[in-house]
């Protein structure tokens, strides 16, 4: 007679913090595994350090520039158009499964679907919100080598300017992490998220009807563009409200994306 090994541990009985701990762990591996992450970080820090190096020569070389004027402001103008990188970095981590049919094995080795929602969102939105607050840092240290002694690195403004750019992209990725649930295909969350971020903010308010213009301002694109360079300044705009906007987008975005997952078949 073989005795059968004795199991320490039921799969049921494994704790959801250890599941959620090894579900990190493998995203974290299966996030820089993927080439299109190097090459959406990469373009990030092309666009970011180089404009950031363009913006310094430029105060440099221009005799009409005030001493003492600070660098961060290349960190919030360079993060407009870099954001675009994480976003399709933060959509093809969630998505990319679902276009090669891997979701299916994915959700087999973690069947805890909301676990498994909180850690593949929690790495791909964590990742690239850090990334982009160093590029943002790089970006201003870029322009302040460049210019020297013509622009400044003033510590209390740039903590302030770090943190808005750190919780723009947050905001962002998170919703585009939730379009990626909810529509699961790369091309229509991608051409999801650029409707909202750049296109319906910027087209809106030129039909010259204030009911569109209104839209527009509720739109997440018109809130990151508000918090990092402060304009429009006359559509009634504030930092609290726009917070408020863009965390509603993005948790509501969330919420339909786990929906989905947790209600819907994962090959459909």
């Amino acid at each position: 007679m073989t005795a059968q090994p004795a199991l320490d541990v039921l799969p049921d009985q494994v704790s959801g913090g250890r599941v959620f701990a090894r579900t990190c762990a493998a995203e974290w591996t299966r996030l820089w595994t993927i080439k299109a992450t190097w090459w959406f970080l990469a373009v990030a820090a092309a666009m970011m350090l180089g404009f950031g190096t363009i913006a310094g020569l430029d105060a440099a070389g221009n005799p009409n520039q005030p001493v003492g004027d600070p660098a961060w402001t290349a960190s919030t103008f360079t993060a407009l158009p870099a954001q675009f990188a994480f976003l399709a970095l933060v959509l093809t981590a969630v998505t990319s499964d679902y276009a090669t049919g891997g979701i299916v094995p994915t959700l087999q080795w973690t069947p805890r679907r909301t676990i498994f929602f909180l850690a593949r969102t929690l790495v791909a939105v964590v990742t690239a919100t850090i990334a982009g607050a160093l590029l943002a840092l790089g970006s201003a240290l870029a322009g302040f080598l460049a210019a020297r002694p013509v622009l400044t690195l003033p510590l209390d403004e740039g903590i302030d300017v770090l943190a808005t750019v750190a919780f723009v992209f947050a905001a962002g990725t998170a919703l585009a992490a939730g379009l990626g649930f909810v529509l699961r295909n790369t091309a229509g969350a991608l051409v999801s998220v650029f409707l909202l971020i750049l296109l319906l903010p910027l087209l809106l308010p030129q039909f010259g009807y204030q009911w569109l213009t209104d839209v527009a301002d509720l739109l997440p694109g018109s809130r990151a563009v508000f918090l990092l360079t402060g304009e429009p300044t006359d559509r009634g705009m504030t930092t609290t409200s726009s917070v408020i906007t863009m965390l509603a987008w993005a948790l509501g975005t969330l919420l339909l994306g786990w929906l989905r997952l947790m209600r819907d078949d994962a090959n459909r």
